[in-house]
């Protein structure tokens, strides 16, 4: 069984933290994470947020005054059966 869901990282803790209330007041389920090791940038968190909302996640990134330039990116990150992790940029 795989487990799949995306992530939004920043090189800012207070933008992860911004950007998860940002989430959560619009209704997307977020949650903040260890940023997997695959990505390996940033400061070391990041938002979790379900592939399913990824166009509303995307919305709220160009609406919600988020500072893009600490934005490192938007993944889906891929946990194997074996526990092995992998992300891709969205």
């Amino acid at each position: 069984m795989t487990d799949e869901f995306g992530v939004a990282a920043f090189r800012s803790r207070q933008q992860v933290m911004a950007f998860a209330q940002t989430l959560r007041r619009l209704g997307v389920g977020a949650e903040i994470v260890s940023t997997p090791r695959s990505i390996a940038l940033g400061c070391g968190l990041s938002v979790r947020f379900e592939l399913g909302d990824k166009e509303r996640v995307k919305a709220a990134l160009r609406g919600a005054g988020v500072d893009v330039g600490n934005l490192i990116g938007l993944y889906r990150v891929i946990y194997d059966e074996r526990g092995r992790c992998r992300a891709v940029a969205l």
